[in-house]
Formats: structure tokens, C-alpha cells, sequence
């Protein structure tokens, strides 16, 4: 809402990302943040951000407020608690989820490695003479041969990263 309502009210007064950065003394690339939902600017910020562009900053937080109403600090450092609150929820969110995936592709590379150890080759002991069983024994070997070349480096990958994601 927040992000939607910067940008908006950006491109309706004809300024680029750049341009207000300028204006607000920050980077572009903090302004493409705002505006993407990756942050939110903090409570004098949004007090300067409604000043440059002209705008109350219940306005910017996605309120209607009547305009007789004053605008209090406290009221604002609420808001951006929420703001802030739902942000670093989703963060959690999607952490949470990297690691489960990192943990699954480890636990599945683990269950194919034991999969193979299993079969252990018995493949090579078939009758080729049969086309389906030379087909199906040729598709296993050449999984088994880039698999086997591959697991070590998806595994340590996927260890590090579950490592990496985790709390």
C-alpha cells in the first residue's frame, strides 16, 4: 500500500526515482526499496517525503483522513510499526521456506544416492537383446553416471544453504 501510493504519487508529479532521491538527500536505490516493498521509510522520512510531494502522509499510508485532523508522530511511528511488523514477517516467511527447500533437496540427494547403492548396478546383468530393457537400462546408467558425478556438488550446495537460512 505504502510502496503503491509512493510510486503513484511520484509519476503524478513528474519526478523520476533519481529526482526524489535527490529531494530527500537518499539514494535511488533506497526510493526503488520504498517503491518495490523491500523497506519502508522511516517516520521523518515520511515526514519529508509528504512535504515533497505535497501530500499528507495519512495520504501515503493509504488513509483518508480529514484535513483538519493533525498528523501526530506517535500516530506515525504506530503505522510504520505495523509496516515494519508485516515486513519482517514476510522475511520470515520466505527464509523459512529456503530452508525447508534446502533440507528437502539434501534429503532427496541422500535418498537417490541410497536408491542407487541399492540397485548397485544389477542393471548391467539384464538381457539388452530386449529393446525395452536396453532402453531402460541404458536411461539408468546415464542417470547413474551424471547423478553420481552431480550429488556431491548438489548436496554440499544444498547443506551450505540450509545452513546459510537458518536462524
Amino acid at each position: 500500500m505504502l510502496n503503491e501510493n509512493i510510486h503513484a504519487l511520484r509519476k503524478s508529479k513528474g519526478l523520476s526515482q533519481e529526482e526524489l532521491a535527490l529531494k530527500l538527500n537518499v539514494v535511488r536505490q533506497t526510493v526503488s526499496k520504498w517503491e518495490r516493498g523491500l523497506s519502508v521509510p522511516d517516520a521523518e522520512m515520511l515526514v519529508a517525503i509528504g512535504e515533497v510531494l505535497d501530500t499528507p502522509v495519512s495520504t501515503l499510508l493509504g488513509e483518508t483522513v480529514p484535513a483538519s485532523e493533525p498528523e501526530g508522530l506517535q500516530a506515525l511511528s504506530e503505522k510504520l510499526e505495523v509496516l515494519n511488523d508485516q515486513f519482517a514477517r514476510a522475511q520470515e516467511s520466505k527464509r523459512r521456506a529456503l530452508h525447508a527447500l534446502f533440507i528437502a533437496i539434501a534429503s532427496i540427494t541422500v535418498l537417490l544416492l541410497i536408491a542407487l547403492a541399492a540397485i548397485g548396478g544389477s542393471y548391467l546383468e539384464w538381457d539388452f537383446s530386449n529393446p525395452e530393457y536396453a532402453v531402460a537400462g541404458t536411461m539408468l546408467h546415464g542417470f547413474e553416471w551424471v547423478f553420481a558425478r552431480m550429488a556431491p556438488i548438489i548436496l554440499a550446495g544444498s547443506i551450505a544453504g540450509a545452513i546459510a537460512s537458518r536462524k
